[in-house]
């Protein structure tokens, strides 16, 4: 047998080579790259990037060529053994060095195998699954490391290391690729409906979104309550995760955890709803509809990626169209306020491109999921539970700056716009006023949730110290935000602004709740996420159905409605006391959690946050009365027949909002049980990172 380090001393001089060398590619190169379509982004990470291992040499008669197959491995949950065969198909002695598994194969195993092969020898390599009782799904990498130099070295060791890898999985999920990709599917249907079948694309619309919901079921049954991150996989379930773009470290990474599964499910219900509120739509129908299924697969890819680059690609994907959406099917204001929403956007976008290319040029290197070697990564589970210690060192500067603040507060700032949190939020009441009357559903029921999860899986994931250092600037805004919100809705009269502004002001309480770093403080935070969403969809219904009846949103035109339209007035008033925090109705449970779990670590802000419940009463009340109550207005409604009461579809896209903040209001522990551990998890890891030179929080 040929000795390893006799036959790679010019291997590893070099290796050296490429690990001194300086980013110094021709621009000619870049350039070359940028005409052929790659997106800038693609550019510029080629222009920032260390350079990588050396691309493949041309074909020489005098070269070892290892062949892997088969090209990918699943094996039984219950476990197994398969060969992997190794084939030297050159004309050169291969050297095979060493036969392993990559970082975080767990439950895998090979047998190490240590050998020459001459040209056109096999051999083969077993690859042996344990089985795992505590999870259903694994996944890994085999390495087998040789003389082949066309395969990548890993630079993490000072040894030349070409490594050939071959993917492992166990029982990968579909469930929720389906769910994203199914709506793209259908945004592709819908374009194929003929022109002028106006009825027919509504209703291949409905079919398409019925998928997603009749999957979450699915998800919501089959879900583990008891999975946590010491059981595996971060504690993620339901996993899709495979190599996507390997040049640049890019993965499709999908699952779901307590944090992420209730935001699915959240997406899923409204987004349903949001077709039946979308029936009165007559103009350019196949557009419309193929816009909203585009916006849905991007909410929902949001919520179930896991790979930073795969996340910022579907977050980016929603800006397109909600902004046609707006701009095209809104109201008399649509242009200003759909480039109002674009442009906030953007801007929050580009500090979270920024954050994102700092963070994953300072990730450790490793693997991608099939072994490969890899000297950056964009994996959010990596990053939050690998590097989240690194990043907290406070030798490690960016611009002159503490690494994690400055790349926290880029962060924050995009999530925040979002939200919206005062003072990014002046894009949201123009944007829903409008919004047709099922965007402004999507876009309070599920957007805005997307800004606080962004900051719980992101900002406190992988800059836990970060995060514990502006915990008590972030109690303030969520302070700011609740009181407000509520004096705004107070001056307004336009009903859809009042009900806009009552957004700003509950999700105000999520970040009071997220900023306690309680455990009940978090659960409070994640509930008031799902129940806002529900019962400000339910809002935004009934403001869309007086609006299509009377064609007017001022509150001081209305009066006495109730006597006119009963079945209206009892889910108008039934959605409004939700909305002010009735005990009873799950307005109630989330509120009180935030408070329970920030009052001990806040007390002023959390005081402060309290007495908006107050305003918040006041101007539902106050909205109720003048629209619902009193004597009906003669001098500005003659004929009452234009306002019949709700028909069976505005029925039926309320109802099941309303069956869930009841149940939800006397048993939360459905969305409870599911986000426990996912909480559990996420607290535990912030506070395990406490003490790396965060500030405290003090009572």
């Amino acid at each position: 047998m040929m000795g390893r380090h006799a036959t790679s001393s010019k291997l590893e001089i070099d290796k050296k080579m490429r690990r001194d060398k300086v980013v110094t590619k021709p621009l000619e190169r870049v350039a070359t790259r940028s005409s052929s379509r790659v997106p800038p982004i693609f550019v510029a990470l080629v222009l920032l990037a260390p350079v990588g291992a050396s691309p493949a040499h041309a074909a020489d008669p005098l070269k070892p060529h290892l062949v892997l197959t088969p090209s990918k491995i699943e094996l039984p949950q219950e476990g197994g053994v398969v060969e992997v065969i190794a084939q030297n198909k050159g004309t050169a002695p291969l050297d095979i060095w060493h036969a392993r598994v990559s970082d975080g194969s767990d439950g895998f195993s090979v047998d190490d195998l240590r050998r020459t092969l001459a040209p056109g020898e096999t051999v083969a390599i077993k690859v042996k699954f344990s089985g795992s009782k505590t999870r259903s799904q694994a996944f890994g990498g085999l390495q087998v490391l040789s003389s082949d130099t066309r395969y990548p070295d890993d630079l993490r060791t000072a040894e030349v290391e070409n490594i050939a890898s071959v993917p492992l999985q166990v029982n990968p999920s579909w469930l929720l690729t389906l769910m994203v990709f199914i709506p793209l599917f259908g945004m592709l249907l819908v374009m194929f409906v003929p022109k002028g079948k106006d009825h027919l694309t509504k209703w291949v619309a409905l079919g398409v979104a019925m998928v997603p919901v009749i999957l979450s079921v699915v998800l919501y049954a089959k879900f583990d309550r008891s999975f946590s991150v010491a059981a595996g996989n971060y504690g993620l379930q339901f996993i899709q995760h495979a190599v996507w773009i390997p040049s640049f470290n890019i993965e499709f990474y999908f699952g779901v955890d307590g944090l992420s599964v209730t935001m699915v499910l959240l997406t899923s219900l409204v987004s349903l709803i949001s077709v039946g509120a979308s029936w009165g739509i007559t103009k350019n129908v196949r557009g419309y509809f193929a816009m909203f299924l585009l916006l849905e697969a991007g909410m929902m890819g949001v919520f179930c990626a896991c790979d930073f680059f795969l996340f910022y690609v579907f977050w980016e994907l929603m800006l397109l169209p909600m902004y046609f959406l707006i701009g095209v099917w809104g109201g008399p204001r649509k242009e200003y306020a759909a480039i109002k929403f674009f442009l906030y956007t953007l801007a929050g976008s580009v500090l979270m491109l920024l954050a994102l290319i700092a963070i994953y040029y300072n990730s450790s290197a490793g693997t991608l999921i099939d072994g490969t070697p890899a000297a950056h990564s964009f994996d959010l589970m990596k990053l939050t539970y690998v590097d989240a210690g690194k990043f907290a060192n406070a030798n490690l500067t960016l611009l002159g700056f503490e690494f994690s603040k400055i790349c926290w507060v880029g962060l924050f700032i995009g999530f925040a716009i979002k939200i919206p949190m005062f003072p990014f939020h002046t894009w949201l009441p123009d944007a829903h006023v409008e919004a047709p009357t099922a965007i402004s559903v999507i876009l309070a029921g599920v957007l805005l949730k997307m800004g606080t999860y962004g900051i719980l899986r992101i900002n406190f994931g992988i800059l836990p110290t970060a995060s514990l250092w502006a915990a008590e600037a972030m109690a303030v805004f969520g302070a700011i935000n609740i009181l407000y919100g509520a004096f705004c809705a107070f001056a307004q009269t336009d009903l859809k602004k009042l009900v806009a502004y009552s957004s700003v002001s509950h999700m105000g309480y999520c970040l009071v709740g997220m900023a306690a770093f309680t455990q009940t403080g978090f659960n409070g935070a994640v509930m008031q996420m799902f129940n806002h969403g529900t019962i400000t969809s339910m809002l935004f219904i009934l403001v869309g159905v007086l609006y299509d009846r009377a064609h007017t949103r001022d509150i001081n035109k209305f009066g006495g409605m109730a006597t006119q339209m009963p079945v209206y007035a009892a889910f108008f008033g039934f959605a409004f006391m939700a909305s002010l925090g009735l005990p009873g109705l799950s307005g109630f449970i989330g509120e009180v959690l935030v408070f329970l779990g920030a009052f001990p670590v806040h007390r002023v802000v959390t005081i402060l946050a309290a007495t908006g419940v107050i305003f918040t009463a006041a101007y539902h009340l106050w909205a109720l009365q003048r629209i619902q109550l009193g004597k009906w207005n003669d001098a500005q409604w003659k004929d009452k027949s234009i306002f019949p009461d709700l028909n069976l579809r505005e029925a039926l896209t309320l109802i099941p909002m309303a069956v869930i903040i009841i149940v939800l209001g006397f048993w939360p522990a459905p969305v409870l049980d599911l986000i426990g551990n996912g909480m559990s998890d996420l607290l535990a890891h912030v506070n395990g990172h406490a003490g790396a030179g965060a500030l405290a929080v003090l009572p």
